[in-house]
């Protein structure tokens, strides 16, 4: 029987968080992240930890190649989806919404962007570009060279900034446009909503084939307006929290959560709501996740 040192254990609380954060970004998942901390533990436990000279690049590595083991079967998954699919959202700690490049990296926004990588490329840009590793510990990690690394991120980077939403980085006047948002959606001030809505927003909803959501993407701000009109409840209770680092919109029908939707706001307008009711998808919205990098 492997006997776990009290070392190895702190070890491991001490970077839980850490290989949480890396786990979520990669899977875009809570729950299958869980699972992945989970089977990291059992690998670390029967690991020879005298050998270990860096505990935090071992269990980054761990992390890693589980994650990606796991996201390959989650784009199979993912596939049969029905309706778009939206990463599960988080409730975060406050320190998560200070740090700008964390909380643009675990949001709803980015979160989807990456979802247009490769399992390895997403790897590497996560690793690189949000938790600053070096090419060896990434290479390491990935069973490539530190050669293919680069050009792996290389790639992926520049395959993100074509895709990445151009947000406020001015956290004031984000927070400003989601109050009026919720002001408006709450009175029902349609005009208001009108105003602070990008002709062009896009909403995308989430039911899994289980809550009432459109199956596609809806586009314009016309025909957003005409479906919220439409499955609006008369008497819904809302309320504002941090969720994946940013302000998000919380609804409750009969006293019991709804749905969650974030909004992307570029250029002082809505221009995306990303609009969750998969119930899988919110049964952990009951405790704070602190997220870290």
């Amino acid at each position: 029987m492997t006997t776990v040192t009290t070392s190895a254990t702190d070890a491991f609380v001490a970077h839980r968080n850490l290989l949480f954060t890396v786990a979520y970004e990669m899977l875009g998942s809570a729950a299958d992240s869980e699972d992945v901390l989970q089977e990291t533990w059992l690998r670390w436990a029967e690991v020879d930890h005298d050998g270990v000279r860096d505990e935090r690049a071992y269990l980054v590595r761990i992390v890693t190649r589980l994650s990606l083991n796991r996201l390959r079967t989650l784009q199979r998954r993912r596939e049969q989806y029905v309706g778009p699919w939206l990463p599960e959202p988080l409730l975060t700690t406050p320190d998560v919404a200070e740090d700008v490049e964390l909380a643009d990296s675990v949001s709803m926004a980015m979160l989807l962007v990456l979802e247009t990588l490769g399992p390895t490329e997403r790897a590497v840009f996560v690793l690189r570009e949000v938790f600053d590793l070096g090419y060896d510990e990434i290479a390491a990690a990935v069973d490539k060279s530190p050669a293919a690394v680069r050009q792996i991120a290389h790639r992926a980077r520049a395959h993100i900034e074509e895709r990445r939403p151009r947000a406020d980085v001015a956290p004031r006047l984000r927070d400003e446009v989601i109050a009026k948002f919720l002001a408006a959606a709450s009175t029902g001030d349609i005009q208001s909503l009108m105003d602070v809505l990008s002709p062009d927003v896009v909403l995308v909803t989430d039911g899994g084939g289980v809550k009432k959501a459109a199956l596609r993407p809806i586009l314009g701000r016309e025909k957003v307006m005409r479906f919220l009109d439409g499955v609006a409840p008369e008497k819904a209770e809302a309320d504002v929290v941090v969720v994946n680092g940013a302000p998000a919109l919380r609804l409750f029908l009969d006293g019991e959560l709804d749905s969650i939707g974030s909004l992307l706001v570029e250029d002082g307008l809505v221009t995306g709501i990303y609009w969750v009711r998969n119930p899988a998808k919110l049964a952990r919205l009951d405790e704070v996740v602190a997220l870290t990098r």
